[in-house]
């Protein structure tokens, strides 16, 4: 089910998160100033089209979180649909982005309308991946590379790189909220749930998602505090969590060690 109603919040950035797929998200950004529309990833045209359809709103710009298929998949054609379309992602993914027009660098800014978001580069899942930070309006977009209790496998890039972005983004401020790239966020925390069984964050959590999961609605957005609460990615520096990467062939306690440890963990079940 779509949600959010466009021109609820003059002057403010409405999110419009779009079902796709069998559980990404796209996400409509409806800059309230100028009514200027952009969507994080195009995995799909038909929902998007849908949604801009039903609100009476034309696409201005897609903002590519990665390179991968299904966050990209559609780009060609809402580009064809929508002339002039700005397609924007990382410029080290030149050739990679189908349709790319704009080629982002780390610490950049991107507009929508009135809305500017800051470029974080954040290679792990890949080495092209990048973050849209929101600052004002408390928006992160990070794709593959944060869930809600998880974060992305590690295709192309190392533990240590991965670690460095993850602390990036534990690092923005806590009320920042968190609309990551798929619905995974039930079967992460059953995993985090392994890692620390005795946590009660992650116990309540648990049930909170399992209630929004059968009502049918999206566990999106989280916030940063929610996942340094609860999710062992962000918790290397956490006891308990050290502990069971440890038990789980971490060379030691150092941060990269641990968090690789943990992710290696849970690429095995």
């Amino acid at each position: 089910m779509l949600t959010g109603r466009v021109g609820q919040n003059p002057g403010v950035l409405d999110v419009i998160p779009i079902p796709c797929l069998e559980d990404n998200y796209a996400y409509l950004l409806v800059d309230g100033a100028t009514g200027r529309v952009g969507v994080v990833d195009a995995p799909e045209a038909e929902p998007i089209v849908a949604a801009l359809e039903e609100r009476s709103l034309r696409l201005d710009a897609i903002l590519c979180t990665h390179h991968h298929w299904d966050h990209t998949g559609a780009n060609e054609e809402l580009a064809a649909h929508y002339p002039g379309l700005t397609i924007a992602g990382f410029a080290g993914d030149r050739g990679r982005v189908p349709g790319q027009t704009d080629f982002l660098a780390d610490g950049e800014v991107f507009a929508v309308g009135a809305s500017r978001a800051g470029i974080v580069h954040i290679p792990g899942h890949t080495l092209g991946a990048i973050a849209y930070h929101f600052a004002e309006d408390g928006y992160l977009f990070p794709g593959d590379t944060l869930f809600g209790a998880g974060c992305g496998r590690l295709f192309e890039g190392t533990p240590e790189q991965m670690q460095a972005s993850l602390a990036r983004l534990r690092d923005l401020p806590g009320e920042t909220r968190v609309y990551f790239g798929h619905e995974y966020t039930a079967a992460n925390l059953a995993f985090a749930r392994k890692v620390e069984p005795d946590s009660d964050a992650l116990r309540q959590r648990w049930e909170r998602v399992r209630a929004v999961r059968t009502r049918g609605a999206p566990t999106c957005p989280s916030t940063l505090a929610e996942e340094r609460a609860t999710n062992p990615f962000l918790r290397w520096d956490a006891p308990a969590v050290i502990a069971a990467a440890q038990g789980n062939g971490a060379a030691s306690a150092a941060p990269a060690a641990v968090f690789g440890a943990i992710r290696r963990w849970k690429d095995r079940v």
